[in-house]
């Protein structure tokens, strides 16, 4: 009876240590849920963690802290459309069906905002094929219940392109990228419905009345209305949470801000002119609304967007999924050179050059080379950085590695799961971009070398080169020292460049047809 007791309470512990570890290998294998968080135009020295000083990032600065922060990740491209279309498929430009920003002009006037709120035919972008392979799609399949608040621009209304049909269960935000010129819009779109919000309909274009006095601040009223969208697309991402508290969900939170133009909430703003005193006047362009504090406007944008991720991860502890979620935070290219932006003063760059010609719209590291941080509690360790070089097109494999999603389709991508639970990790041999506007570019970074070629569109085939291990700013040319590296970035350049499916986006240089 003794013996028999003994053995009886031995095969208890031995189960109990099985289970324990059963149990706590079930819940280390993958997240139950995933959100990514997605900047637009942000800089990689916007961020207090990456060495900014006079914006205000508290939440994102402690998102590294708790997390792994990546020096060397990069956009798949330097604007809004093709970045987006690289990231949910996991294919670099050269390879892409959306090269750049495609307005689908040949509609009609998809410019006058009049036009377009009375005719969805008018608004959006062109429409990604409706077999594309999305990471919602993929994830979808493998149980989640997917969510993108915020910015789309992959597909108009009424086409194939919308988020509905392109693995998202919910969307609520922007469908169009030119509505996004406003942050006080007369609508957004909650999946396949247009919603009216409380806002005048008011053209990007709008000025200054003759003979307003551009000092005083009531000049500028008609600029700030009554409901903004980025809250309105965040109070829905909040709420796409809580509904799915129960259901393993992915949420792309892909922000407007801080892209421009410059708005925020009044008294938001007035936090950042008390410590921002040297603020002018920016009377608008043809693109972009005035503003009378444009410093601390635009300061108080990303500050809101940070304010923003503070809230969902309370969200998450709030219905205590926090240490269940991956969550990764990055930009879709780097900082604006546009609309009232002083990329200068806030040194939106840094470590990199600034400017026209070296960030948003270019393939050198300020316009590319972009933020990112991914928090995974139990997983990743905290503080933690690494150097791994990797791009947008390495989050579908990468996303789908850790929820254990098959992917058979071929990517651009590498999974950098290893490199997020500190296992040895598989490199990229290299880099690849092109970007058919800006006068055409293509761009290559093997390891410590980065090639540029730029105005291909004026016959311009010779490739500039750069170390970035000692060259960060790329501002030394390094081509007539090293041949052999630039015969090997050509030759990539020649091997990853694929002839375009839309006509707009080819290059009669390259010899596309």
């Amino acid at each position: 009876m003794h013996i028999q007791l003994k053995y009886s309470k031995l095969f208890f512990l031995f189960a109990t240590i099985i289970l324990t570890i059963s149990c706590s290998n079930k819940s280390e294998k993958k997240p139950t849920n995933i959100i990514y968080i997605l900047a637009d135009d942000l800089g990689y020295g916007e961020v207090g963690y990456n060495g900014q000083e006079i914006i205000k990032t508290p939440n994102i600065d402690q998102l590294a802290s708790k997390g792994m922060v990546f020096t060397q990740h990069y956009s798949g491209a330097p604007v809004c459309a093709p970045a987006r279309y690289s990231l949910l498929t996991g294919k670099h430009m050269g390879h892409s069906y959306i090269r750049g920003n495609d307005e689908w002009k040949e509609r009609g006037d998809v410019w006058d905002y009049t036009k377009v709120f009375n005719n969805p035919g008018l608004e959006g972008q062109r429409p990604i094929p409706e077999n594309t392979i999305t990471i919602g799609k993929l994830l979808q399949k493998a149980g989640y219940k997917t969510g993108i608040f915020g910015k789309w621009g992959l597909g108009a209304p009424e086409t194939v392109g919308v988020p509905s049909l392109q693995g998202f269960d919910s969307f609520y935000g922007y469908n169009c990228q030119r509505q996004a010129h406003n942050l006080y819009p007369s609508h957004l779109w909650e999946n396949n419905t247009k919603v009216l919000l409380k806002n005048d309909l008011i053209n990007p274009t709008t000025k200054l009345n003759l003979g307003d006095d551009p000092m005083k601040e009531e000049s500028y009223s008609i600029f700030t209305q009554n409901e903004y969208a980025p809250a309105k697309i965040h109070e829905k991402a909040l709420s796409f949470i809580d509904e799915n508290k129960n259901n393993s969900f992915f949420l792309f939170y892909a922000s407007p801000l801080p892209h421009l133009p410059l708005q925020a909430p009044k008294e938001n703003v007035k936090k950042y002119r008390e410590l921002i005193t040297n603020d002018t006047p920016y009377i608008g362009d043809k693109a972009y609304f005035p503003n009378r504090y444009p410093k601390a406007t635009y300061a108080t944008m990303i500050t809101y967007l940070d304010n923003q991720v503070g809230e969902l991860i309370e969200k998450l502890k709030e219905i205590d999924q926090y240490e269940n979620t991956l969550i990764i935070f990055s930009s879709d290219n780097g900082p604006t050179y546009l609309g009232g932006v002083d990329f200068d003063y806030f040194r939106s760059s840094k470590p990199f050059s600034n400017g026209y010609g070296k960030t948003k719209g270019f393939l050198y590291e300020g316009g590319i080379r972009v933020p990112m941080i991914a928090s995974w509690p139990n997983k990743i360790t905290p503080g933690s950085s690494s150097d791994h070089i990797s791009s947008f097109y390495d989050i579908l494999p990468t996303l789908c590695d850790v929820a254990e999603v098959n992917v058979t389709y071929k990517t651009d991508g590498i999974s950098f799961k290893n490199t997020l639970i500190n296992s040895k990790q598989k490199p990229h041999d290299f880099l690849y971009w092109e970007f058919p506007s800006y006068n055409g570019q293509q761009a290559v970074r093997v390891g410590k070398w980065k090639g540029i070629r730029k105005n291909i569109f004026d016959g311009n085939m010779k490739i500039e080169l750069y170390n970035l291990e000692e060259d960060i700013k790329e501002e030394n040319d390094l081509s007539k020292q090293h041949p052999d590296i630039i015969k090997e970035i050509e030759n990539i350049m020649l091997q990853e460049h694929e002839t375009a499916e839309l006509d707009r986006f080819k290059f009669k240089e390259l010899n596309d047809l």
